[in-house]
Parts: structure tokens; sequence; C-alpha cells
């Protein structure tokens, strides 16, 4: 065989070679979709006190696995308590002074009740005089002065009962609907509250990490201090929008940690995002600006899909850990070759 025969034939190989490969590469991007733009993710809470004070002691570790509800830090308490003990305070002032309002009740009731019998008298008075004058049996002077005296007995009468009206509406309600007491009793669940809050606790379960807190730190309110990685692990994989078209919730995939290579994770599809943020626009009353690209062939767009594994990780993987994830399609052919090119580039990714 010559050389140029030999060189033809190694041209012919390539291009058969290469259209195996093309097509193979076509296949499987249409019947087994893959991506390598994929990641471990946890949901992080910064940890924020909801009051001002001073650090007084710090009871995690960096690093340190925690429950809901465990104790993390404390701030001083000594402001708090007297905060408390001052609106207890409030609240027993306001009952005692309740408590005068009822006895200046009961004697604005008694003076009215007074007024109201001299009243009428003072009227029966007045009247008998009127009849009494017409026989003229007593004098004009002393039926004015009947009269004069039960109007001012009326006057009496109604001011002894502006005053009691007085009372009752600075009384209020009789019971523990008072408004004052509910507003004493507000005020010290209030200040209760505060005193809880210098108890700051997890809200769910995490891991602390990079702790910087020190004893003696200064808290502002709303000020982030620490923060707490869930336990809970979120695979987040980037699909190229054909490969993610027939994909469904509930599908099955393999994943594959860069951090353990080989190892194949059985998941599934929780979710798959509605959108981007490329195709988010903010209304600012500018004008559209279209996208510019010299390329014949634009680059994909890439969806994001979630996926949650089956079991547990078996040790702690972090935040952002880089994974390969591989969609598996229902046909035990194309599955099996999916397990094989899922592995391959697993190891590949350990040694690039």
């Amino acid at each position: 065989m010559t050389p140029e025969q030999k060189f033809s034939r190694w041209i012919k190989l390539s291009m058969i070679l290469f259209v195996m490969v093309f097509a193979y590469f076509i296949l499987a991007d249409l019947k087994m979709p893959l991506t390598q733009q994929a990641m471990a993710t946890r949901s992080v809470t910064k940890v924020a006190p909801q009051l001002n004070g001073h650090i007084t002691a710090v009871n995690v570790n960096n690093n340190q696995r925690v429950s809901k509800g465990e104790l993390l830090f404390n701030i001083d308490p000594a402001p708090h308590h007297l905060a408390v003990e001052k609106a207890r305070l409030n609240l027993e002032q306001t009952r005692k002074s309740n408590r005068q309002l009822d006895a200046s009740l009961a004697a604005a009731e008694a003076e009215v009740r007074a007024n109201s019998i001299v009243t009428e008298q003072k009227q029966r008075y007045a009247q008998r005089m009127s009849s009494l004058i017409s026989r003229n049996d007593v004098s004009q002077q002393q039926k004015d002065d009947a009269q004069s005296t039960a109007t001012a007995a009326q006057a009496s009468l109604l001011a002894a009962k502006a005053r009691l009206k007085e009372l009752q509406v600075r009384r209020g309600e009789l019971d523990e609907q008072n408004v004052n007491l509910r507003v004493a009793q507000n005020q010290l669940e209030q200040q209760q509250l505060n005193l809880s809050y210098t108890q700051v606790k997890a809200e769910q379960d995490g891991i602390v990490t990079n702790l910087q807190l020190k004893a003696g730190a200064y808290a502002a309110t709303g000020k982030p201090l620490l923060a707490l990685v869930s336990t809970e692990l979120d695979i987040i994989a980037d699909f190229r929008e054909k490969s993610s078209r027939q994909a469904i919730t509930g599908g099955r995939a393999l994943v594959a940690f860069d951090g353990d290579p080989g190892h194949l994770y059985p998941a599934y599809i929780t979710s798959m995002d509605a959108g981007i943020s490329a195709g988010q626009f903010e209304a600012n009353g500018s004008l559209a600006t279209p996208a510019k690209s010299n390329r014949w062939v634009r680059d994909a767009q890439r969806m994001r899909m979630h996926l949650t594994l089956d079991d547990d990780y078996p040790y702690t993987l972090p935040s952002g850990a880089r994974a390969t994830v591989q969609l598996l399609p229902d046909n035990s052919v194309f599955s099996l070759l999916a397990q094989m090119q899922i592995s391959l580039l697993s190891y590949l990714h350990y040694i690039y």
C-alpha cells in the first residue's frame, strides 16, 4: 500500500470517526442531556439581632452544627430587665389609678343620687309656691325664691352628672378590657419580648460558618452578625434550553460531584425556574437595548433546574460545590450510555 493510499485511509477513518462522534453528541444532547454547569447550594440565613446592645457571650463555635432553637449568642439583658420592671410598675400604677377612679365613681354616683333627691324636693316646693301665689297665700318674692332654688338644684344635678360621666369615661371598662390596663399590659409584654430578644437563637437547623463574632462587640438592630448555612441540600443545574424542554418534575437524574469522582448519586427533579434574569426587564422609562452579536450561531440559552438527592450525602458538602448532572432517559440502552457518560466526565473533572 502506497503512502498516498495509507493517508487516504486515515483520512476516511478520521472522517468516519468524526461523523460518529458528531452523531453521538447530537443524539446524546437530545436523548441524554447532561450539564457541567451545576452546583450544590444551601440556603444561608443571616442572623441579625432585633435590638441594640453589647454581646455578653457567644455560645457557638465556627463550623458548629446547631439545631433550631439553640442559643447562638447573648446581648446584655440588664437594660431590658429594668424596662420590664418599669412596665410592671406602670401596670400596677394603672390598676391603683383604676381603683381610685372606682372610689371617685362611687362618690360621684352618691352625689348624683343626693342631688336628684334635693332637686325633686325643690321642684315640688316651687310648684306649691306657684299654686299658693294664685290664692295670695304667699308673696311673689317667696315664689321667685323657690323657683330660683329649684333651678339651682337642677344645675347642681346636671353638674354632678357631668362629673360622673367624666369619671366613667376616664375609668372605661370595669374589667380587664379597660383601655388603660390594656395599654399598660401591652407595654409590659413588649418589654418582656425585647428581653427575650437578648437571647438570639437559631431559627433553623444549620451550620455556623465564617464566625467572627466575639464577646464585647456591639450589636445593632437588623445588622447581621453571623451566617447559618442550612443542612438541606439543593442541587441547581443549568441546562441548555432545548435539553431541558423534555424534562419534567419528578424526572430521574444522576449527580456526580467533582470532589467525589466516580460516585453517582440518584436524584430527581423537584422544580424548574419559570425564567431567568435575562428575561426580566425593569420599568425604568428607558428605551429597549437590543442584544448585539457578530456570531453566526448564538450561544444557547440555559434554564435552571432544581434537584434533590434520593439519599443524604455521605459527608458534609459545602455550599457551592461543583457537580455534573445527567438526566436519565426511560430507554434502558440510553440510560446505560448516560451512566457511562457521566462516570467518564466525573473522572475527567477530577483529573483536570
